[in-house]
């Protein structure tokens, strides 16, 4: 056999294992954008989860916020009450105490 025969030979054999190198990067490329487009379609789920999930948090405060405000108002028209019944009942107790303390004395 010749040297050109087997240059060719060789020639031959080296160009199709770079055929097989380049068909493997190609895979190996179309795997990563595969896996790529999954993270990113995940991402976008989660993102999309964590803004249905801060709306309901949002809501959940302005709730709250209500609640606490209606208690507030609540617990200071109630104390008010007491207050003006407990300046009544305590007026009442010092008028019986000065009509004693002047029958009394």
């Amino acid at each position: 056999m010749e040297k050109k025969d087997r240059i060719e030979i060789l020639w031959e054999d080296m160009q199709s294992k770079f055929e097989l190198v380049l068909e493997g990067h190609a895979a190996l490329n179309q795997k990563i954008d595969r896996n790529a487009q999954d993270a990113n379609d995940r991402f976008d789920i989660m993102d999309a989860k964590f803004s249905l999930l801060n709306q309901k948090i949002d809501q959940v405060e302005g709730r709250l916020n209500q609640r606490i405000d209606a208690v507030k108002t609540e617990l200071s028209t109630r104390i008010d009450q007491v207050e003006t019944s407990l300046c009544a009942k305590i007026d009442a107790v010092a008028m019986d105490l000065t009509a004693h303390r002047t029958d009394t004395a």
